[in-house]
């Protein structure tokens, strides 16, 4: 029998709380119903499996990062707005490694899929910045790939603890913003 007041948004939540402690690739069912002081089948009331939970995690973790990087570019421009979704970026990957990382190769299941209309905002944050730019409108998809890779690497290395050499990881992130800032102005 499933738990008195339990719903498909609390078995997200405890799944993804999860994957951000033990690693979104270590996630099971059976962690989410021990957490939630359950039996595992009673998830089944609420989530199709272990596909569908991890497909939900990338939902809500594509919707919060897209929630943040909008914030961060309220009332700012060009460098400045760089910067700002950069440290947003990075700030939410290093809070929630494991829901970010649902995020990484899961495939849409058609146009009315939640986690397109997610991604499609974290895209269109990113356009947004590039628009204080002025590029040339052919150029803009691969500055949008060029932005998201970049940060997706430095952020995930640094929440994977990817940086155990010398100097400091905060000093390299603003090297990168400016090299990225540079690269972004276009040529004559």
């Amino acid at each position: 029998m499933p738990r008195v007041g339990l719903s498909a948004r609390d078995v997200v939540a405890a799944a993804a709380a999860l994957s951000d402690e033990a690693g979104f690739a270590n996630l099971t069912l059976a962690l989410v119903a021990e957490r939630l002081g359950v039996r595992t089948p009673s998830l089944y009331k609420h989530v199709d499996g272990l596909a569908d939970l991890r497909h939900r995690i990338a939902t809500l973790a594509m919707t919060e990062l897209g929630e943040t990087l909008r914030d961060a570019l309220i009332g700012v421009a060009g460098r400045e707005a760089l910067a700002a979704l950069a440290r947003a970026f990075r700030s939410y990957v290093t809070r929630h490694p494991g829901r970010y990382a649902a995020t990484v190769g899961e495939p849409f299941t058609g146009p009315d899929d939640p986690l397109l209309t997610a991604s499609r905002r974290v895209i269109d944050s990113i356009a947004a910045m590039l628009r204080g730019y002025r590029l040339p409108e052919e150029q803009i998809v691969h500055a949008i790939r060029t932005i998201r890779c970049t940060l997706h690497g430095f952020a995930a290395l640094q929440a994977a603890d990817g940086f155990q050499w010398s100097g400091d990881a905060d000093d390299s992130f603003e090297w990168m913003i400016g090299f990225l800032d540079r690269g972004l102005h276009p040529t004559a």
